[in-house]
């Protein structure tokens, strides 16, 4: 917390620039860098700038839970961090909803893309997210291997240096969660291309390919694994890194194609292109007799052409020829060696500009805000912008001029942004705004971008003037029309001392950083890049002189930056070697000046050094006044003024504005800070006193309520058996709530349970129709889950279970058997017997055995239940037909055989008698029958025989025994005798 670290400010440092005494003093911002870099507190804060120095180390301060602890806390009231900056910036968006941007700045290797991660990592974890918002989020983490691969390189001072500065969009809608995102990128340095100085590498997708690329993929695109084969990846001679795995990247880099939502054929044509741009570096020159060009590797060109998609003739001409127009006509010229070499390498860098700028589109394609999410409510949005810092180099060129022209531009933003935020705090507060001295830089900005007498003006002048112009011609363009100006110096213009460090090709200004001189040799042509109308032919392209065009995009750039609303990193690289602890203050000097964090410090203390609103102010610092401890009930503001009167802050020393108190002055602060830290013990001891008290006082009443209680139980005890009195109503009410609890713990789960504590007497009611309820309830619910087919089961097993329960032996073998719908299929009832029976369906069919009346010899039949008769089936002839109405009765054994008889009407002479049967599944078509003809309380079981009516009225008889073997034969007397197992 901010308490904490003013305590230990004196080991550790202060974690706001504002709070140093010696605020204008260089040397005390750096020695409180150096302190806090040595703690491992790399993030400090300049009122709301974050300033942060890259430790070169892994630090546990970026997990989930670190996330957590930042996220809705108030931004100073808790130690610097990103996410901390990350969090006030997406807060301001949702209360206040107007666009924000962070700006990130500093030079290579300062950790300004980890910043930039890190800030989009703390979106995609800690916003409110669907399942379109997290594949949009993985997008936006996705993008940055991708843009690393295509727009980073290793550099003398950075590994992963990016070499294009990023504008990010992050859109949010109104519930304050991520619905797209949009990217613009600046001043790709395409130079890299084809060339790099010793100990530097070109782009890193390069060697990812030859590295990672698997051997099918390298043979199509005619590549070799080695990068020193290849002209464009030598000139730095250093073709590996040791802090980086190139293959492993690789498989980063294709994953997150495909999370990106690039299809195979367009990863096919990036890398076609990629590959292209090897072989352009490849293809050679040779000069003929008379000074014209001719390519020597036919090869190259062929390749080349293919993966361009461009005619191998159009190519080669383009390549050694130039087009001209003079007087309205078209003439085809031959460029000499030189110039074929110069074509080649303008080609090679616009191809490659070209597809990054491809690539970026087709990233923002799969990032931008889906239809479902444009509303009338709008969104809002986050911007990243990613740029490089402050350039200044043993030979600076082209591109550093244009990224000192960017910077200047920030800086002019910044203060301008600054001062006015600044000022609107005052007059919020309403506290007199006092007149701030800084360091104007818009003299320099229109030095560099003013129309006609600009330093970009004269360069695209010189580009597009007819005639010999050169590097040369510019510079004497520029002394002529600059010269006097307080900011430009030439070795012409310059005097004795100045010239002699000064060679005649450089020119001179004085950034709002410090003076940096730039060699003119290249300007034209990195201007224009070099693209005659034959090349612009065969790749279809129309260039603009870069300078303006990033003068262009910078100012649109400054549009959408004025807009919103600002915060800062400020990103610095401890030392030149990558080394972790390691603090160069010359190094870092350098960079405190160039990132302008004294002018920002100075504008920032140009009035008062601390400003907390009353509430927290109130809340640390109450101890400190007996009139404001340890509660203030009053106006927030009589209580902070309260308390300053009672310290005795004089009256230049603070201001209170409507909700706030500005401090002017840090040791003001730091005094009423090492008051509250002297006061501690003191509030400590008052504090444990306090609790100690309330403990105590707890403690006894719980004692007193304790024997109250049992003496109420005890009591109640003793008048239980009483009617409800005075003296049993806590007792018994105990009594029967401890029942209710218990049994809303244990009640059945399920209708077979019968289990059901045992009430106390005064219950014994309720408790029998609380179970008749539940048991309602149980089964009210096991009947809604039942299925018809398991419904009509369920109904065919009770009436089983009515009619052979404890009846019949064979019944409980056969209880937990499903009865099925027919025992025969479909194709083995014959179709005639079907067709006969006509509207009658056959509900249920079974193979049975007949036994005759006459001998009792065994038939094989089919007997088919029908709605309302039977029918006995011999092959297509149907036999017999019982109809239900008739059927008077039906007996089955006790024992386990398969017997049954049906009854049939006797009156009649003319009538066949009873039907003997044998059935294997006799439990099942018994109930079947019996349900079907509605008989189902004339099932007789009979435990020894069974008598039945033969024709004619004679009677029979089956005897039933038990044996060791299954039979059925004729037995004594004229009897049937069946014997079942034991």
């Amino acid at each position: 917390s901010i308490g904490s670290a003013l305590t230990a400010r004196d080991r550790v440092g202060v974690q706001d620039f504002v709070l140093l005494e010696k605020y204008n003093s260089e040397a005390a911002l750096i020695e409180n860098l150096r302190r806090r870099f040595g703690e491992n507190l790399i993030y400090t804060y300049i009122g709301s700038v974050l300033v942060s120095v890259n430790p070169y180390k892994e630090l546990e301060m970026y997990s989930k839970q670190q996330m957590e602890r930042y996220r809705g806390v108030s931004f100073y009231e808790i130690s610097p961090h990103i996410y901390a900056l990350s969090d006030n910036t997406y807060r301001a968006m949702r209360t206040e909803r107007k666009d924000q941007c962070i700006m990130i700045s500093g030079e290579s290797g300062a950790g300004k893309t980890e910043a930039s991660k890190k800030i989009l990592l703390y979106y995609t974890v800690t916003c409110p997210i669907n399942e379109h918002m997290a594949t949009l989020g993985d997008r936006l983490l996705q993008s940055n291997p991708v843009l690393e691969a295509f727009g980073n390189a290793k550099t003398f001072r950075n590994d992963n240096s990016s070499r294009f500065g990023k504008y990010m969009d992050v859109q949010f809608d109104f519930r304050g969660a991520p619905v797209g995102g949009h990217i613009l990128n600046y001043l790709l340095e395409k130079s890299r291309v084809v060339h790099q100085n010793h100990g530097e590498r070109n782009f890193h997708i390069f060697y990812q390919l030859l590295d990672g690329g698997d051997d099918d993929l390298l043979t199509t695109l005619a590549l070799e694994r080695n990068p020193q084969s290849y002209n464009y990846l030598v000139k730095g001679n250093c073709p590996r890194l040791s802090s980086v795995s190139d293959k492993n990247n690789w498989k980063v880099v294709m994953k997150a194609l495909s999370v990106i939502g690039f299809t195979e054929e367009e990863v096919q044509k990036l890398l076609d292109i990629i590959a292209s741009v090897l072989h352009l570096g490849n293809t050679q020159f040779g000069e003929g007799e008379e000074g014209e060009t001719y390519i020597t590797t036919e090869t190259q060109i062929t390749h080349l052409a293919k993966l361009l998609g461009v005619d191998v003739s159009a190519l080669r001409d383009a390549l050694t020829h130039k087009k001209l127009t003079a007087k309205g006509e078209e003439m085809i010229s031959p460029l000499n060696f030189e110039q074929a070499m110069s074509a080649r390498d303008a080609l090679a860098k616009a191809v490659y500009g070209r597809t990054f700028t491809w690539l970026v589109e087709k990233i923002n394609q799969s990032l931008a805000l889906k239809e479902i999410y444009h509303s009338g409510k709008g969104c809002t949005v986050i911007g990243l912008l990613d740029i490089y810092g402050f350039e200044v180099l043993q030979h600076n060129s082209f591109e550093q001029f244009c990224i000192n022209y960017c910077n200047e531009k920030l800086q002019q933003l910044f203060i301008e942004l600054t001062l006015r935020s600044e000022q609107e705090e005052y007059e919020t507060e309403g506290i007199a705004w006092e007149t701030v001295q800084y360091i104007d830089n818009k003299i320099i900005c229109d030095l560099i971008e003013e129309k006609h007498k600009g330093i970009i003006s004269i360069l695209d002048e010189e580009c597009l003037r007819p005639g010999e112009t050169c590097d040369v011609s510019f510079l004497e363009k520029l002394e002529d029309t600059l010269g006097g100006h307080p900011h430009f110096v030439t070795h012409k213009l310059a005097n004795g001392k100045t010239r002699r460090v000064m060679s005649r090709e450089e020119f001179r200004l004085l950034h709002y950083a410090g003076e940096v001189n730039y060699n003119v040799n290249g300007f034209l042509d990195k201007n224009n890049d070099l693209l005659n109308r034959n090349l612009k032919e065969v790749r279809t392209m129309q260039m603009d002189e870069a300078a303006t065009q990033f003068k262009n995009s910078l100012m649109k750039l400054m549009e959408i930056l004025m807009s919103k609303e600002p915060s800062y990193v400020r990103c610095i690289k401890p030392n030149d070697a990558k080394q972790p602890g390691r603090f160069d203050e010359v190094l870092v000097r350098h960079q405190v000046k160039y990132l302008g964090l004294m002018e920002n410090l100075r504008v920032r203390r140009a009035g008062f050094a601390y400003r907390r609103c009353f509430e927290a102010f109130l809340q640390r610092y109450k101890p400190l006044c007996p009139e404001t401890w340890p509660n203030w009930h009053g106006r927030l503001a009589d209580g902070v003024s309260t308390l300053v009167n009672h310290l005795g802050y004089k009256a230049e020393e603070y201001k209170l504005g409507r909700s706030k108190i500005f401090i002017r002055f840090p040791k003001t602060l730091f005094s009423t800070e090492d008051a509250l830290q002297a006061k501690k013990p003191e509030i400590v001891i008052t504090i444990q006193s306090a609790w100690r008290g309330m403990k105590a006082r707890r403690r006894a009443k719980r004692r007193r309520q304790a024997a109250e209680l049992i003496r109420k139980l005890i009591k109640g005890f003793i008048y239980r058996h009483e009617e409800y009195c005075p003296e049993n109503e806590y007792f018994l009410d105990h009594v029967r709530c401890s029942f209710l609890k218990n049994l809303r713990k244990n009640l059945p789960k399920s209708v077979l349970d019968q289990n059901w504590p045992t009430p106390p007497p005064s219950l014994v009611e309720t408790s029998d129709h609380l179970r008749r309820l539940h048991m309602r309830n149980m089964v009210m619910k096991y009947c809604r889950r039942v299925q018809p087919e398991w419904k009509k089961q369920m109904m065919q097993k009770v009436i089983a279970s009515e009619i052979f329960k404890d009846q019949k032996d064979s019944y409980p073998q056969g209880v937990g058997r499903l009865f099925l719908d027919s025992r025969l299929e479909r194709e083995q009832i014959n179709l005639k017997v079907v067709q006969t029976l006509g509207n009658d369906k056959v509900q249920y069919g079974v193979s049975v055995v007949k036994y005759d009346r006459r001998g009792f010899k065994p038939r094989p039949r089919q007997l088919l239940l029908t709605n309302t008769f039977a029918v006995l089936v011999e092959r297509t002839k149907i036999k017999q037909r019982v109809d239900y109405t008739a059927l008077r009765g039906i007996s089955v054994s006790s024992l386990s055989d398969g017997m049954f008889v049906l009854h049939m009407p006797n009156e009649d002479n003319k009538q066949k008698g009873d039907v003997v049967l044998h059935c294997d599944h006799v439990i099942e078509l018994v109930t079947k029958l019996a349900m079907m003809a509605g008989k189902v309380n004339y099932v007789n079981v009979s435990p020894g025989s069974i008598r039945f009516v033969l024709a004619r009225g004679k009677e029979g008889i089956i005897d039933f025994v038990r044996g060791s073997e299954l039979k059925v034969a004729k037995g004594k007397r004229g009897h049937l005798l069946v014997v079942s197992l034991f």
